[in-house]
């Protein structure tokens, strides 16, 4: 039998509906994120800012730094975000781009590492963000990634938005676009999430060959064709992946290391 504590699922979905786009919250937003009724939402609220992680200005309610504690445990955990960042910043470096590493949540990906040289999306992004995994190109390359089952049962319930004119939202057509993903290695997303955006991605294989996490570089459109991404940045987008890669196969025992 399950035990279920529905006043900290309850909790944690207060904390998630924040996020980079919506950082600021009223009373009647949060409610409305989580199915939560005013008085209950009000409830959370102020038991998570007595606990010192969410502020309040009167109005609006927003997380504070501290709820960085709450996933500090996993990500300190990990190797991967410290074998990426070198990686990420000569990367960074080559190509004059932004570079991250990322893995799948859910139905999302969260950013784990990331070098950025400029600012070419609406929301900042940071470690902890997360996107929609369908319209990125890491989550593609993570969902591609996945077992059979596992990506029937996304594609199920994927609620797949539409963002921008070019936003694939038909599961067919998505499920189409991940098997050339998973049979070419990388996947490009053209303006898919933010009009102006281009992302191209790689995986990030663990010993046992199961991609664990993505590398992308993102760049504005007005400055990179399509053409000039597969021939500038995917050559040291893939080199860097392979590194990473390596580095984490030399680190790190399937056995008592995980880096997903």
């Amino acid at each position: 039998m399950v035990e279920h504590v529905q006043s900290l699922a309850r909790g944690l979905a207060v904390i998630r509906a924040f996020s980079a786009t919506a950082p600021r919250l009223t009373l009647s937003e949060v409610a409305r994120a989580t199915g939560l009724t005013r008085a209950a939402a009000r409830r959370f609220l102020l038991t998570l800012a007595d606990l010192g992680y969410v502020r309040n200005d009167g109005r609006l309610f927003s997380l504070t730094p501290r709820v960085l504690e709450l996933g500090y445990a996993y990500l300190s955990s990990l190797s991967l975000p410290e074998v990426a960042a070198p990686h990420l910043e000569r990367l960074a470096a080559e190509v004059h781009e932004s570079a991250s590493v990322a893995v799948l949540d859910g139905e999302d990906v969260v950013y784990v590492a990331r070098v950025a040289t400029a600012r070419i999306m609406r929301v900042s992004i940071s470690i902890g963000t997360r996107f929609p995994a369908y319209c990125t190109s890491m989550g593609r390359v993570l969902l591609a990634g996945l077992p059979p089952a596992d990506l029937d049962a996304y594609l199920d319930q994927a609620d797949l938005r539409r963002l921008t004119s070019r936003t694939i939202t038909v599961p067919s057509a998505l499920r189409d676009e991940l098997d050339g993903i998973r049979e070419r290695g990388w996947a490009m997303v053209d303006q898919e999430m933010e009009e102006g955006l281009r992302s191209i991605a790689a995986p990030i294989r663990d010993r046992s060959g199961a991609v664990v996490a993505a590398v992308n570089v993102s760049t504005h459109a007005s400055r990179t064709t399509l053409q000039q991404a597969r021939r500038t940045l995917l050559p040291p987008l893939l080199a860097t992946a392979a590194k990473i890669e390596g580095d984490l196969s030399s680190l790190a025992s399937p056995a008592t290391r995980d880096t997903s």
